[in-house]
């Protein structure tokens, strides 16, 4: 870890909420608390309303005077909002065309059916259309946390679907998502382009940057953040998380 970050970023599911839920209050106070000290970024394969949903809405009134600190990067860093004139604004958006959106949701889905991963029970939608992501969920982007941790426990569907959708388009990004999605983006767009481009806007180096996630395994969709030499914490759940920020804001307070 730096000696003392001057940011911290967070990968969302699993690292600081469960998976499509609300924060927790006590991360939520963490969030505050760490917002008080350094600059925080969450990025993460969601859309900007999950990151609404999940983060924004569960965090106390008054963290609206220090939301000036924080830097939402939905769909993987392809996207970037900044909290400007009291309101959420996107700076940039590096959005799929119409071709290529066609041709990843022709090929996921495919694929999908070809190896028995389109299941007929779901819920919600299997695919999604992201703007400058397209997101494949295979129980549905509802599905209940339980189920999507049983399905795919060892990532093999997963990582079977993202070769064969790959070999299809070799002009765009297809990477494992969460526990139970594909994300396909423009080439070369993943995580450590999101935070390549945030030290990029922010003037803060990387060597600077701590980061915060549950897949900095070499097959998890953190793990291009680790390759980039950012500093990086591995956790497994947001307790774990909360738990490491209760032992980390000290420092960063007694270091200021």
């Amino acid at each position: 870890m730096p000696s003392r970050p001057r940011l911290v970023a967070f990968d969302l599911d699993d690292t600081l909420a469960p998976s499509k839920s609300p924060l927790d209050p006590r991360m939520a106070d963490l969030l505050v608390a760490l917002l008080d000290q350094v600059e925080v970024c969450i990025i993460s394969g969601g859309q900007f309303g999950q990151f609404d949903m999940q983060v924004v809405q569960n965090l106390p009134a008054e963290a609206a005077a220090s939301f000036s600190r924080l830097h939402l990067m939905p769909t993987c860093g392809t996207q970037y909002w900044l909290f400007v004139d009291g309101t959420w604004q996107q700076q940039y958006a590096e959005n799929l065309t119409d071709d290529e959106k066609a041709r990843a949701l022709a090929s996921v889905e495919a694929r999908a059916k070809e190896l028995g991963l389109w299941e007929s029970e779901t819920w919600g939608p299997i695919l999604e259309d992201r703007g400058s992501q397209i997101t494949f969920s295979a129980l549905g982007q509802a599905a209940p946390v339980a189920a999507k941790s049983a399905w795919d426990p060892t990532g093999e569907k997963k990582s079977t679907l993202r070769a064969a959708v790959q070999a299809d388009l070799p002009d765009l990004e297809v990477r494992s998502g969460g526990s139970t999605s594909v994300d396909i983006t423009r080439k070369g767009i993943d995580k450590a382009y999101g935070m390549s481009r945030l030290a990029e806007l922010t003037g803060i180096d990387l060597q600077e940057m701590l980061f915060v996630g549950d897949r900095l395994d070499e097959a998890g969709n953190d793990y291009p953040v680790k390759a980039l030499g950012v500093p990086c914490h591995a956790v497994e759940g947001w307790e774990d998380t909360a738990a490491y920020l209760d032992d980390l804001i000290p420092r960063l307070a007694a270091q200021a």
